[in-house]
């Protein structure tokens, strides 16, 4: 396995992220949990506040298949694909790419692209549809962390089961108890947050052998509310 960020080009925050107690509340995660419209398209305190195509996933594609080697004859799955986006652009780049989305929101998986409908299903991410070893390169971005610890190890050994060894994930992070404190005001999902090393021990215990990205108050730009 690799620390490697494989969303670099992704566009930052231009300025930082104020959060506080008060930013998001419990009535806030209440409505993300459903992952329904307001989750996607509706208050930015509930969710993305509102998830339209733009663009900025091309540079991604392009850097993924070009970092683990994708082209024509390569199969790719998005573990928690949202609309689509990300896959609308893998299509857009090599249109013979063999491309599977999996998404647990049914509010998202009505709303797709329409380039990528047919590929996009609805599903569980601790027990994906798919046979041993069927995906040259699986991506998981937000997806391990908003998991109990229990669902977090299921969800990536399926991960490295329907994988042939090539992935990318992002697992949420903290380095300090202030770090934590930031992350915690932020996130409406997040679930397991746990030390660096302790993902290292996490993944070493289901023997992953794919790319890892921390998600923290850093990477998020995050500042306390003065």
């Amino acid at each position: 396995m690799r620390e490697f960020d494989a969303l670099k080009g992704y566009p930052e925050p231009k300025q930082p992220r104020v959060v506080g107690p008060g930013l998001r509340t419990i009535d806030h995660r209440i409505i993300a949990t459903y992952r329904g419209k307001e989750f996607y398209d509706g208050d930015r305190n509930c969710g993305y506040g509102g998830l339209n195509y733009d663009g900025r996933w091309q540079p991604i594609a392009k850097s993924m298949s070009s970092e683990y080697a994708l082209d024509a004859t390569s199969s790719v799955l998005q573990i928690g694909c949202d609309k689509g986006f990300l896959l609308h652009d893998f299509l857009q780049l090599c249109p013979q790419m063999r491309l599977r989305g999996l998404e647990v929101s049914a509010y998202a998986v009505e709303h797709v692209m329409p380039s990528v409908k047919d590929v996009i299903s609805k599903g569980s991410f601790v027990e994906l549809p798919f046979q041993d070893r069927e995906f040259d390169f699986v991506i998981a971005i937000g997806v391990v962390y908003a998991l109990n610890l229990t669902d977090a190890i299921r969800s990536l050994k399926e991960i490295q089961r329907v994988g042939k060894g090539k992935s990318f994930i992002t697992l949420a992070s903290y380095q300090t108890e202030d770090d934590l404190r930031l992350f915690r005001y932020w996130t409406l999902l997040g679930t397991t947050v746990l030390l660096q090393e302790e993902w290292v021990a996490v993944m070493k215990h289901v023997g992953y052998t794919g790319d890892y990205k921390f998600t923290n108050a850093q990477s998020l730009n995050l500042v306390a509310a003065k």
